[in-house]
């Protein structure tokens, strides 16, 4: 079999499309994000925080590494899908070790994760086996990076406690650092943003999916949660407000910001620089916002009438993380000089309900309404502001102002 029977035929009108084992890989994702917001919700203290936040950040870098790959090899390929299906039984034991990752099945993550990042690059290395010279390179030099990194997560899940996180935490900062390095390896050099030549339509249209799965977790644990509970009044209003919150989420993401974003990407000169920054690594607080409100969002339903220090947290924290993720990720994919206006402003009043909240001058419920509002006013802002700036068509001959 030739190489370029597993590598996507780029001429192909459909070679940007989004296969249907993409989207059944992504179902494992989902299954994450769900024991993410459970480990969260089970661990509400700042240790327990960070250990999500490295948890999520493991679990992000799993599906996006993942995509890069499916960006370059044909889906449809029986090769490609039987790799995606062992990505999958991997990534379910992955995810089902999520909420005792930091107790007794540490190696079961550890493994799993492993395997699928090292096992991965190890098959794209035999399907880009008679490809350039800067194509087998570059995973050539990602290979060594993961063994490096491996090391430090399979040590890391021997100890215990503060020492599992401090060996992880070096694992993933490896991980982390080396797509800015360009994957520099001593006798191998650094890859180049040319050298990853990605299709900007399938990169956009993935992280666009998984912003869709995250919002749909959101939806399903809000409903979840609303299902078992007595319908009380205030409870059904906290039901709609975390409905419409997820709501605004989507309109500040997809409005404009995915829009302008994926034009920028699928017409850039260089779709490698634009997929690294703005799209691996400005998607994850995106992604972790939407995890932290629906933890929020939980806990409102459960107590609309007080909100303690992990709730406020969550209540304001999360949506906070994603404004600031938005706000970023639409600095970078468009010519301006600052961040969005509107996201500022919003990240600027949820900042000034920390205090009241503190303060415990309003309830749970209070509390997630007034951030409704702040999201909602974003969505309005921007969507008012772009619309405003585009030129209105005119009659033929009529001079444009």
């Amino acid at each position: 079999m030739s190489v370029g029977s597993l590598l996507r035929a780029r001429d192909r009108e459909d070679s940007s499309r989004v296969g249907f084992v993409e989207l059944f890989f992504d179902l494992v994702f989902v299954f994450a994000i769900t024991q993410l917001s459970h480990v969260l919700l089970a661990h509400p203290t700042p240790f327990g925080a960070l250990q999500t936040a490295l948890l999520l950040a493991a679990v992000w870098w799993v599906w996006i590494y993942t995509s890069w790959v499916t960006n370059w090899l044909d889906p449809e390929r029986v090769p490609v899908q039987a790799c995606l299906f062992a990505l999958m039984l991997a990534g379910l034991v992955m995810s089902a070790s999520l909420p005792r990752a930091f107790e007794d099945r540490g190696s079961a993550f550890a493994i799993a994760y492993v395997a699928m990042q090292v096992g991965r690059t190890l098959f794209m290395l035999w399907c880009v086996r008679g490809a350039s010279l800067a194509m087998r390179r570059n995973f050539q030099r990602i290979l060594a990076w993961m063994l490096v990194s491996a090391v430090f997560w399979l040590t890391g899940a021997q100890a215990e406690g503060a020492a599992r996180f401090a060996w992880w935490s070096v694992a993933l900062a490896l991980e982390f650092v080396a797509p800015i390095l360009l994957f520099r390896v001593p006798g191998l050099g650094r890859s180049s943003t040319a050298d990853w030549d990605v299709d900007g339509n399938h990169m956009a249209e993935r992280c666009g999916l998984f912003v869709i799965i995250g919002l749909g977790e959101s939806l399903l644990v809000t409903g979840a949660t609303f299902a078992e509970l007595v319908w009380r009044p205030d409870v059904v209003a906290a039901f709609v407000v975390a409905v419409l919150g997820s709501i605004a989420m989507w309109w500040v993401y997809f409005d404009s910001g995915a829009k302008r974003a994926h034009h920028r990407i699928a017409h850039s000169n260089d779709p490698g620089r634009i997929a690294r920054i703005a799209y691996t690594y400005l998607h994850l607080p995106i992604v972790a916002g939407i995890i932290v409100s629906a933890v929020g969002d939980e806990m409102v339903l459960a107590h609309p009438g007080h909100a303690d220090g992990p709730a406020i947290a969550a209540i304001i924290g999360g949506p906070a993380l994603y404004l600031l993720g938005n706000a970023l990720f639409k600095w970078v994919t468009n010519d301006r000089r600052l961040p969005p206006l509107s996201h500022m402003a919003g990240l600027a009043l949820l900042s000034a309900l920390v205090v009241p909240a503190t303060m415990h001058l309003f309830g749970a419920l209070a509390l997630a309404t007034a951030v409704l509002a702040v999201l909602a006013l974003v969505a309005v802002w921007e969507h008012v502001s772009i619309h405003r700036a585009i030129p209105r068509p005119t009659h033929a001959g009529a001079p444009t102002h």
